[in-house]
């Protein structure tokens, strides 16, 4: 079969779905094309640079309903995107499921200066994007890292958890962001957008099957309902996986239990220049965690258990179960659900194109972890929370992409509610020997306003600028510290507000047709916000101020040898004022807790690379690099190794204060993740792919100035995977292993009350994955 015909098969296949990119505009996926090759996707040749997009893609692909098929092939994604003025790392579907993406967590293996990591094992998750996060225990404040699906951002970042099913690509975004949608921040976004419906009929399903008794089940049908009108539903479910035992007793430990159902309406009108897409989710998790292994004892002086890469203990005694209404035996575990709704409205007016993006996203949690990483109720805890947020944004833009002159201005609202209440098991911690409860609540609202511009010069040379102003106000009502047995402590409520501007102005320079060159300069802005776990005094509930950083960033894109090798590329530079970092406070006849707090001035600076190369005929080779450094320029806190090792020589409680100007932030210095493909025709109609993928991430400190058993050790990870598909790409059928050296490793840590403790990274999975789309 010629490649030509294969193509006209696959579009008359996918119909609809299939939207092969213009020279001005990004390639939409595969709709919902379960395991479409990627060999698949074709691209015209781009006939000259595109304008600097302002609006995003994601909503200008939803109206797209032609098909431009042509006989030129090209095996590197994403070409129109190589004219874009960003370092931003685009993700397709296929590519996810090639290197077992399913969660969030695992997009730190598929892009560079990247790190997602678990709080304390949950579901819970802290992001960090060149260096800039930090440990959000308690998960009541707005994330340095937005997570966006389908436009909608998530206030909470819990609330995503269990959507990473029916994927149509992801954007991994760097830096400051806000002025073109959504909600300012200063340490990037990650844009995940969903398949959308089809107006002819699709439907597809999934079994992975692997070690330890894992499944993950999806399926997916779309298609028309009425002229005009589409549907799409999709659904996943994931059982098993566990790999933890208890070395006292054999108990398993770790099984996933969850399900997530996602639905989408979509109604265009005859001329397509107005859209409605009307979108739900819903996600029942009941999953059981992996759970901490203590690496020090900081109290007391239990010998802490001697437990290989597969082992965990833990422990539910009964009045605490009782206490928390829960089932005695209970095994560290999620009981959670989320549900939501968006609703998206478009309208070209033809000067412009006017978008509305509604959101309504709310859960509930019961989650119940073992912190010491023993068998004694040292620091066993169990959280409630029950959050909701609203949000609404619109905005107008161009509607010409080929205009020398691209706009988009726009404003965005969100409110969000939140109650948690933390319960304590300290029962063996002879120091306090109770139980013991925090409460609190917390209201949020924000609004915004942005806007930005660009204009392609003559000699394609584009200037660009954008500018947005937002107000945030949180308040902390009322928290009460309840000690079962004992005295209830009500704390007055705290507030904060702040108002700050961002923006960011620059130049790109399409130098060739195949080389891309930028500068800009960015200023990004955080709201502040609260630390509201375990407060013991008044003082602990003090708001921490406002982060804002100054970004210098200079990149380029290239395609030297078009269809054989890309490079891309970006250094930045952060001048950093308030950065929110987790500190650490000393309660006198307590002991040290973490506290969020603000550094007075710190830097961070670094780059990120890509490259994507294909030598010769069957071989096809992905590298990813990131590279950072950063210090605190001026930062006094207490000095959490100092006071714990004075505690340790003299059994009380006092707090050694340091300045930690000129110590290194801490955040891994060098990421590495790749894959190298070996592509082999067997017959006409079947194909074979199979190769190798990696990634090391470098060692992390789990507190200000870390040394020692402070710091994650670093680790390298190797997996592998073998696809049989055919020319069609109608299915697909892949074994794959990953850790495949079963390599010990953390993912990431903390400190429990008497315990510092590393969260294990899994060990060898090997499975295999069959898929079929039509």
């Amino acid at each position: 079969m010629t490649l030509r015909k294969a193509l006209l098969l696959s579009a008359s296949l996918l119909g609809p779905s299939l939207a092969l990119a213009a020279p001005t505009e990004k390639a939409k996926p595969l709709a919902g094309k379960t395991g479409a090759p990627h060999r698949a996707n074709a691209h015209p040749a781009v006939a000259k640079p595109a304008p600097h997009k302002t609006v995003p893609q994601s909503v200008q692909a939803r109206n797209t309903e032609t098909i431009a098929v042509t006989a030129r092939r090209t095996d590197l994604a994403f070409v129109a995107a190589q004219h874009l003025p960003d370092a931003d790392t685009r993700l397709s579907a296929e590519r996810l499921i090639q290197r077992g993406v399913v969660t969030l967590r695992g997009l730190e293996r598929v892009a560079p200066n990247l790190t997602i990591q678990s709080v304390n094992g949950t579901a819970s998750n802290n992001f960090y994007l060149r260096g800039v996060g930090f440990n959000d225990f308690t998960q009541n404040n707005i994330p340095t890292v937005m997570t966006y699906f389908d436009d909608v951002p998530f206030a909470f970042s819990t609330l995503s958890s269990g959507l990473m099913f029916d994927l149509a690509d992801v954007t991994v975004a760097p830096g400051p962001v806000g002025t073109t949608h959504g909600q300012s921040d200063t340490g990037g976004e990650i844009r995940f957008r969903t398949a959308d419906p089809t107006s002819t009929w699709h439907y597809g399903a999934s079994q992975d099957i692997a070690s330890y008794a894992r499944s993950r089940s999806e399926a997916y049908i779309s298609g028309p309902i009425a002229k005009g009108l589409d549907f799409r539903l999709a659904g996943q479910i994931r059982q098993g996986g566990g790999w933890q035992t208890d070395p006292q007793n054999g108990a398993h430990l770790g099984d996933a239990d969850s399900y997530a159902l996602r639905g989408k309406l979509r109604w265009h009108s005859d001329d397509n220049r107005t859209t409605i897409l009307l979108s739900g989710h819903f996600v029942q998790d009941n999953s059981q965690v992996v759970t901490s292994q203590a690496v020090h004892r900081l109290i007391g002086s239990a010998a802490l258990p001697h437990l290989g890469q597969q082992q965990a203990e833990w422990s539910m005694r009964p009045q605490f179960a009782n206490l928390i209404g829960r089932p005695e035996g209970l095994k560290p575990s999620e009981h959670n659900q989320f549900w939501g709704w968006d609703l998206h409205m478009d309208h070209d007016f033809g000067v412009a194109k006017l978008t509305s993006v509604t959101a309504f996203e709310t859960g509930r949690q019961g989650e119940y972890t073992d912190q010491d990483g023993t068998s004694r109720a040292e620091a066993d805890t169990y959280r409630t929370i029950s959050a909701n947020a609203f949000t609404q944004e619109l905005r107008l833009g161009s509607s010409n992409p080929d205009s020398r002159l691209q706009w988009v201005v726009g404003a965005f609202y969100q409110r969000s509610r939140m109650k948690q209440r933390f319960f304590f098991d300290y029962t063996d911690y002879a120091a306090r020997g109770y139980m013991m409860a925090t409460s609190f609540s917390m209201n949020q609202e924000s609004t915004s306003e942005f806007g930005h511009v660009s204009y392609r010069l003559p000699h394609n040379v584009t200037l660009f600028a954008g500018l947005l102003h937002e107000i945030d106000d949180r308040s902390l009502p009322g928290l009460t510290s309840e000690i079962f047995g004992g005295k209830t402590t009500a704390f007055h409520g705290e507030s904060t507000a702040a108002a700050q501007f961002a923006g960011q102005v620059g130049v790109s320079w399409q130098a060739t047709k195949t080389t891309l060159v930028y500068y800009k300069m960015s200023k990004g802005f955080k709201p502040g916000g609260f630390s509201a776990n375990n407060t013991q005094i008044q003082a602990q509930l003090d708001p921490f101020g406002p982060e804002t950083v100054l970004t210098y960033e200079f990149g380029f894109k290239s395609d030297p040898i078009p269809n054989v090798l890309r490079l891309n590329g970006a250094a930045f530079y952060n001048d950093f004022h308030g950065q929110q970092v987790v500190g650490t406070v000393l309660i006198p006849n307590y002991g040290p807790l973490s506290e969020i707090t603000n550094v007075p001035k710190s830097e961070s600076w670094g780059f990120e690379g890509t490259v994507e190369f294909h030598p010769i005929r069957h071989v096809f080779v992905t590298q990813n690099i990131g590279w950072q450094r950063g210090n605190y320029q001026d930062f006094l806190n207490v000095n959490r190794a100092a006071t714990n090792a004075a505690y340790a020589k003299t059994g009380v409680w006092r707090a050694v204060n340091s300045n930690f100007a000129g110590v290194d932030n801490g955040q891994p210095k060098l990421t590495l993740n790749g894959q190298a493909e070996w592509r082999q025709p067997l017959t006409s109609a079947l194909g074979l792919d199979v190769g190798p993928d990696w990634s090391y991430r470098g060692s992390q400190a789990i507190a200000v100035g870390g040394t020692g058993f402070y710091r994650l050790p670093p680790y390298f990870l190797l997996g592998a995977h073998a696809t049989l598909r055919p020319s069609s790409g109608k299915w697909e059928a892949t074994i794959y292993a990953s850790n495949l050296l079963n390599r010990s490793f953390f993912e990431s840590g903390g400190m429990a009350t008497t315990t510092y403790f590393y969260i294990p990274g899994p060990p060898r999975f090997i499975g295999g994955r069959i898929s079929y789309g039509f």
